[in-house]
C-alpha cells in the first residue's frame, strides 16, 4: 500500500491511478452529495494469475517436448494425417504461404503497436516490444539447445522434412507474435489483438497442413511466446482493474447506500499509518489482518457508520491456489473451494446472514454489489470491541472465556463452522455490564458443517486461547462448557497444520504451548488419546523423497546389466546367493542383541528380532536408518519406558554401532599385516578437493551461528546418550553383549557383500570389501530416500569402481547385494509387522 493519501476522481469510468496531490479530493456525484474518498489506489498490480500462466506455459512446452520424444510415432501420425491435404491445399491457395507468413510477421505487430500509439499507451508499447524480443531470444536459445544437446528422438519430433532433409522447426515469428499479443492484453480489450490472434491461428493451421512446420514445434513456440508475454506483464504489472474512487462509490450506491466519506483502513497503528490514512477501529484493523481484503470506514449521508469490505479479483487467484494446495495436502480439514470472485462474495454473504440469523453476534451484512473486478460488501461497524490479539491478558476474564465458548456453541448448534478462528476474528467488548463477544470473518466457513469441521473449530479456539491466557486456563474454560467427548476429541487435532496461518505464526514464538495443552488434557482426562492423527497426505520432505527415489531408480535401471546378473546366477553356485541372504538375515539378530543389551527394561530377544525384521518393511516409507529407530522407540515405550529414556537408549545403540564399525575397520587393517588401503588409488585432485572441503568446514565453524547450529544438533544427543552410557559401563556383561551384537551386524553385511563379489568372480580382501561396503552404504544412507533405494546402489557401485572393478560388473554386484539383503527381506518384514500388530506391540 502506498503511503500517499489520495482521492480518486468521480468522473465516469475507472480511475487509472492516484491523484497528483496528497490531499483528498472531493468526488462529485450526479446531483448527490459529493463523497470524500481517502485511499491509496494501486495503479498497477502484479497479477498472480500471470505468474501461474508462466508456470503453466513452461510446463506445457516441456510436456510437448516429452510427448514429441516418447510418443514420436503418435505425433508423426497426426502430423502426416493433417499434412495429407497439403497438395490439395497448395492448389486451392491463391496467396502463397510465404506471403501469409510475411503478413503475420510484419503487419500484425505494426497494427497492434499502431493502436497502442494512437491511444497514447507508451508503456504498454514498450512492454509488448520487450515481450516479443524476449520470446524470440528464448525460442532461438531453446532451438539451439535442442539441436545441440537434445536427443535424436526429440530433434526428430520437432522437425519436418524440407527439401528432402529433416529440419528443426520451432518458428520464432510465432513466438514473437504470441509474446507481443499476450503482453498487449486480453483480446476483448483491443480490436487489433482480437483479429491478430485469429490471423495467427489461420497461419499456423496453414503452415502445419502444408508441412512448413511441425505440429509440436509450433506448440512449443506458442507456449514460449505466451510464457514470455505473461512474464513481462507480471514483472511490469498490469493496470489495476480494482474498484477505486468513482467505481467504488458507484458500487456502494448500488449496494443501497449513499456515502459521504470513505476512508481506507490500514492494518497499522497511528504511528505507522500513511499520511491522510487513518488506522480505523481495532476491529477494522483486525479484519484487514485476518482477511487480507480492502476495508473502508464509511460515513453515510444520514450519519450512519458502516464498514465496506472489498474483495478483489486478482487476490482471488492466491486464495484459490492456497485452498487447493491445502485440500490436496491435508486430509479433509479444509473447506470447500470457490472458483470465482462472485462465488466467494456469495459465500461470505450466505455465512454472514446465517450467523446473524442463528443468534451469533456478528456484523449484519447490509448490502452486496459488484464494481469493476471487485465485489463490495457493506456491513455494520463493530466500533466498541477489541480483537483478542490486542486485548490485554488481564482483561480476558473467566466471564469473557465463557462468552467466547457460548458464541461458538451457538454457531455449532445452528450447523455453522467458522474454519478460520484466530485472535483477529474474536472481538471482545468488556466495557458494559457484562462482556460481549463477536465472531467475525465467516467467509471461509461452512453451513450444514460436518462434525470434523466443528472439532476443528474447537481445537483452533483452544489453541488461540492458550496463546492468550495459558494452556491450563484455556483448557479449563473448554472443560467448563463442553462435554467430555468433545474435549477428548481435541487431542488428536492439536497440531500446527490444523491451525490457521495467523495462529501458526504465533506458535512459532511459543512452541511449547501445544505440548503443554496435551499435557493438561491428559492430566484432566487420563484416558484421552492425544496421539496426533495423520492429517498430512504429503509434505515437502515427501515430495523431495519421491523425486530423489524416482531419479535414483531410473539411474539404477538404466545402468544395470540384468543379463550379467542372470548369467552370474546361472553360472555360479546358487548356494552363494542363499549364503548372502542368510548372512543378511543374521544382521537382524545382531541388531536385536544390541537393543536387548542396552535396553533399560527386560526385553525378549525374540520380540526384538521380530521388530528389526519389521523395520525392513517400514524402510519402504522411511529414510534409511529411521525405520529401525522408530520401531525400537515404540517397542521400549510400550513397555513403560519414558520417552526421554527410550530416545537415549536408541541413540546409544546407533552411536555404539558407529564406533564399533570404525574400530573394526582399524582392527582389520592392522591384523592383516599389510596396508590394504594402498590399493585404493586416489588422484591428487581428489586429495585437494577433500582438503578444500575440510578447510571450508573448519572455516564455517569459526562463525558463531554455525557453531551454535552444530551444538544444537549434536549436544541434545550427547546429553541423552551419556547417562545411559555411564549406566551401561557399570554392567560389563551387558556392554559386551551389546558390542557383540554390533559386531555381528557389521560382519553380516560385509560378508554378504563379499559373497556377492565372489558370485561375479571378483577377488577383494576382506578389508577392502569392508571399506567399500561401509563407504558406499554410508554415502547412500545420507540421501533421504526410503531405505536408501537407488542411492545406496549407486554409491556401492561407485565405491567398487574406485578399487578397479568394471563399472558394469560393479553395478550388477551392488544390485545383487541389495536384492538379497534388502528387497527379499521385505515380505518377511511385512509378516513381522502384522505379527507385532496382532500381539499389540505396535
Amino acid at each position: 500500500m502506498s503511503d500517499a493519501s489520495t482521492s480518486a476522481p468521480a468522473a465516469p469510468g475507472r480511475p487509472d491511478g492516484p491523484a497528483a496531490g496528497p490531499a483528498p479530493a472531493a468526488t462529485p456525484g450526479r446531483g448527490l452529495e459529493r463523497p470524500l474518498v481517502v485511499d491509496s489506489p494501486e495503479v498497477r498490480v502484479h497479477h498472480p494469475g500471470d505468474l501461474l500462466g508462466v508456470v503453466a506455459s513452461v510446463l506445457g512446452a516441456v510436456a510437448v517436448m516429452v510427448l514429441a520424444t516418447y510418443a514420436h510415432n503418435t505425433t508423426s501420425g497426426v502430423a502426416e494425417d493433417v499434412q495429407g491435404f497439403s497438395a490439395l491445399l497448395r492448389q486451392i491457395l491463391i496467396v502463397p504461404v510465404a506471403l501469409l507468413e510475411t503478413v503475420v510477421t510484419f503487419v500484425v505487430p505494426v497494427a497492434v503497436l499502431a493502436e497502442l500509439a494512437a491511444r497514447r499507451l507508451g508503456r504498454q508499447m514498450i512492454e509488448a516490444s520487450v515481450a516479443a524480443i524476449l520470446a524470440v531470444l528464448v525460442t532461438s536459445a531453446s532451438a539451439w539447445l535442442i539441436e545441440n544437446l537434445g536427443s535424436d528422438q526429440l530433434v526428430n519430433g520437432l522437425s519436418v522434412r524440407l527439401r528432402g532433409e529433416l529440419t528443426l522447426t520451432v518458428p520464432g515469428y510465432i513466438a514473437l507474435i504470441a509474446g507481443l499479443l499476450t503482453a498487449t492484453g486480453p483480446r476483448t480489450r483491443r480490436r487489433t489483438v482480437a483479429w491478430s490472434w485469429n490471423l495467427v491461428w489461420v497461419a499456423v493451421g496453414i503452415m502445419v497442413v502444408t508441412a512448413g512446420v511441425s505440429l509440436p514445434g509450433v506448440a512449443v513456440a506458442l507456449l514460449i511466446g505466451r510464457a514470455s508475454g505473461l512474464a513481462v506483464r507480471y514483472v511490469s504489472g498490469a493496470r489495476s482493474e480494482r474498484a477505486y474512487g468513482a467505481s467504488l462509490v458507484a458500487g456502494v450506491r448500488r449496494a443501497g447506500w449513499q456515502p459521504r466519506q470513505l476512508v481506507r483502513v490500514t492494518a497499522e497503528d497511528d504511528a505507522t499509518a500513511g499520511d491522510g490514512l487513518r488506522p480505523g477501529t481495532p476491529a477494522a484493523r483486525a479484519l484487514v489482518r485476518s482477511a487480507d481484503h480492502r476495508v473502508y470506514e464509511m460515513t453515510t449521508t444520514d450519519g450512519r457508520l458502516l464498514d465496506v469490505v472489498v474483495l478483489d479479483g486478482d487476490r482471488q487467484v492466491v486464495g484459490f491456489l492456497s485452498r487447493l494446495w491445502r485440500s490436496l495436502r491435508l486430509r479433509g480439514i479444509d473447506g470447500r473451494s470457490v472458483v470465482s470472485l462472485r462465488q466467494a462474495a456469495e459465500r461470505a454473504a450466505l455465512l454472514s446472514y446465517s450467523a446473524t440469523a442463528a443468534g451469533v453476534r456478528a456484523p449484519q451484512l447490509r448490502g452486496v454489489a459488484e464494481a469493476e473486478s471487485s465485489m463490495i460488501l457493506v456491513q455494520d461497524r463493530v466500533s466498541e470491541a477489541t480483537p483478542l490479539a490486542d486485548l490485554d491478558p488481564e482483561r480476558i476474564t473467566d466471564e469473557v472465556l465463557e462468552e467466547i465458548w457460548a458464541q461458538l456453541g451457538t454457531a455449532h448448534e445452528a450447523g455453522l463452522a467458522h474454519r478460520a478462528l484466530t485472535s483477529d476474528v474474536v472481538l471482545v467488548d468488556d466495557r458494559g455490564d457484562g462482556p460481549r463477544v463477536w465472531l467475525v470473518g465467516w467467509e471461509l466457513g461452512d453451513v450444514a458443517s460436518s462434525e470434523l469441521a466443528q472439532r476443528m473449530d474447537r481445537t483452533q479456539m483452544v489453541a488461540l486461547l492458550a496463546l492468550r491466557v495459558g494452556p491450563a486456563r484455556a483448557l479449563g474454560s473448554a472443560v467448563a462448557v463442553l462435554p467430555e467427548a468433545d474435549i477428548a476429541a481435541i487431542g488428536p487435532l492439536l497440531q500446527t497444520v490444523a491451525l490457521p496461518r495467523r495462529t501458526r505464526e504465533e506458535l512459532r514464538a511459543h512452541k511449547e504451548v501445544l505440548a503443554e495443552l496435551r499435557s493438561a488434557l491428559v492430566a484432566w482426562l487420563p484416558e484421552a488419546d492425544v496421539e496426533p492423527v495423520q492429517l498430512i497426505r504429503f509434505g515437502a520432505r515427501t515430495v523431495l523423497t519421491i523425486l530423489l527415489t524416482t531419479a535414483a531408480v531410473i539411474i539404477v535401471l538404466t545402468s544395470i546389466n540384468l543379463q550379467t546378473i542372470l548369467d552370474a546366477l546361472r553360472t555360479t553356485d546358487w548356494r552363494l546367493s542363499v549364503l548372502a541372504f542368510a548372512l543378511g538375515m543374521t544382521t537382524l539378530f545382531g541388531a536385536a542383541l544390541s537393543l536387548v543389551a542396552f535396553s533399560p527394561v527386560k526385553l525378549s530377544l525374540w520380540r526384538a528380532s521380530v521388530a528389526q525384521s519389521a523395520a525392513t518393511f517400514v524402510a519402504l516409507a522411511a529414510p534409511a536408518g529411521i525405520g529401525p529407530a522408530a520401531l525400537n522407540l515404540r517397542l521400549l515405550t510400550r513397555r513403560g519406558t519414558s520417552a526421554s529414556l527410550a530416545t537415549a537408549t536408541v541413540a546409544l545403540v546407533q552411536v555404539a554401532q558407529f564406533l564399533v564399525t570404525m574400530l573394526l575397520l582399524l582392527g582389520l587393517s592392522v591384523a592383516s599385516g599389510t596396508n590394504q588401503l594402498e590399493r585404493f588409488t586416489v588422484s591428487p585432485t581428489v586429495i585437494i578437493a577433500i582438503g578444500v572441503l575440510a578447510a571450508l568446514v573448519a572455516s564455517t565453524l569459526l562463525v558463531p551461528r554455525v557453531r551454535q547450529w552444530v551444538a544444537a544438533k549434536t549436544l541434545p544427543t550427547l546429553r541423552q546418550t551419556w547417562p545411559r552410557l555411564i549406566e551401561v559401563l557399570g554392567q560389563p556383561s551387558r556392554l559386551a553383549l551389546g558390542l557383540a551384537g554390533n559386531v555381528l551386524t557389521t560382519f553380516g553385511y560385509v560378508l554378504a557383500f563379499e559373497v556377492c563379489l565372489r558370485a561375479f568372480g571378483q577377488e577383494l580382501s576382506l578389508v577392502q570389501a569392508a571399506i567399500v561396503f561401509l563407504a558406499g552404504n554410508t554415502a547412500g544412507s545420507v540421501a533421504p530416500t526410503p531405505g536408501g533405494i537407488g542411492t545406496t546402489e549407486i554409491a556401492l557401485a561407485a565405491s567398487l569402481t574406485v578399487v578397479g572393478v568394471n563399472p558394469g560388473v560393479a553395478t550388477s554386484v551392488a544390485v545383487l547385494f541389495r536384492v538379497l539383503t534388502y528387497w527379499l527381506r521385505i515380505p518377511v518384514g511385512w509378516a513381522s509387522m502384522r505379527y507385532l500388530q496382532r500381539v499389540g506391540e505396535l
